[in-house]
């Protein structure tokens, strides 16, 4: 199979002062140590003190996903932690003292759907973006992670995708297979992708399918399109996984709402903010230490602080068919292991 080599085009920055970030937004909310959301067109970061403790976007499979196909978690502990501890935004921490997940498993889960919704958000999009100071996450912190460690990930796999077919159409588009081509044979992990094809589907509804990360299905389906063996579908416009119904829990989003902050679409974007240009993050402003009443409606999980809801979430819980065959968790989570390294 051959490897395109050709440069990988500069990242979709404004301003030659940050040539070098792939959010100018996200680089000052850091230097800032803020807490809140950064909302974005292709999902959002959680941050809390100026690291990032989760990201959620539309085209990667979220963290209950991760759990429940990977044999780590079943449906009903999810929904259980979810309704138990979402109201104090400790379900992370009530998996773990309540004995249903290790410690270690989850914050390997997470890790990954945190790098893997964040290469999304930090994609380049047209729509402004906005942040919302003091939002917390129902899910709870896990293992921050520097903003740095974020934004050279996303880095990285932007340079890899491009290094192995450099077209992104096959990213987002519904997915055909080659007609009429005996091609070579292909690995297990691209074989299942591949089956996965059907002119209907995009790279991420094969990953809600699959329960894999969404980066790592992105990998197989551009070495597939570098072989020849699949292309975007002509005249199709870009699909991302349909909105799964949410169980919605009795409590509350903690955003808070104020003039300081830059009103939110139902989208969750603040029409009037560009990023780089936005009153919402300014070095002067410190937040207000009681934000008052929280004007954004019940809180639902599956759904942006905005109340627009996320094709696939942390409270998402489809009931995709799974390849493996072992319900040992141990056995699962090591597969899961090399299912990553396989992807790097």
């Amino acid at each position: 199979m051959s490897v395109i080599t050709t440069p990988a085009p500069p990242l979709p920055v404004r301003g030659e002062h940050f040539r070098q970030a792939v959010s100018p937004m996200l680089s000052r909310l850091a230097a800032e140590r803020a807490t809140g959301v950064l909302l974005r067109e292709s999902g959002s970061l959680y941050l809390s003190e100026g690291a990032v403790v989760h990201a959620e976007s539309p085209r990667s499979p979220g963290l209950d996903v991760l759990l429940t196909t990977g044999g780590i978690l079943d449906t009903d502990g999810w929904r259980e932690a979810v309704d138990t501890a979402g109201a104090g935004l400790r379900v992370g921490r009530f998996l773990v003292d309540s004995g249903r997940v290790a410690r270690g498993a989850l914050e390997l889960c997470h890790a990954g759907a945190l790098f893997d919704a964040a290469y999304f958000v930090l994609g380049p999009g047209g729509a402004p973006a906005s942040f919302r100071y003091g939002a917390a996450h129902w899910l709870g912190p896990i293992r921050p992670v520097p903003v740095a460690a974020v934004e050279r990930e996303a880095r990285r796999r932007r340079d890899l995708l491009h290094r192995i077919w450099p077209d992104p159409a096959t990213d987002d588009a519904p997915l055909v297979r080659a007609v009429g081509l005996d091609g070579p044979p292909v690995p297990a992990r691209q074989g299942a992708v591949l089956g996965q094809v059907n002119g209907f589907r995009t790279a991420a509804e094969i990953s809600v399918t699959l329960g894999r990360p969404a980066f790592h299905t992105l990998v197989d389906v551009r070495r597939l399109a570098a072989a020849g063996l699949v292309s975007p579908a002509r005249d199709s416009p870009a699909r991302t996984p349909p909105v799964l119904p949410p169980v919605p829990p009795p409590f509350r989003s903690s955003a808070p709402t104020g003039p300081d902050l830059a009103p939110v679409t139902h989208q969750g974007h603040a029409p009037a903010t560009h990023e780089g240009h936005t009153p919402a993050v300014h070095p002067d402003h410190t937040p207000p230490a009681d934000p008052g009443p929280d004007a954004s409606g019940p809180f639902v999980p599956g759904h942006d602080v905005s109340g627009a809801p996320l094709a696939v979430g942390a409270a998402s819980l489809p009931a995709p068919p799974w390849p493996l065959t072992t319900t040992d968790p141990d056995v699962a989570l090591l597969q899961r292991l090399r299912d990553a390294l396989e992807a790097l």
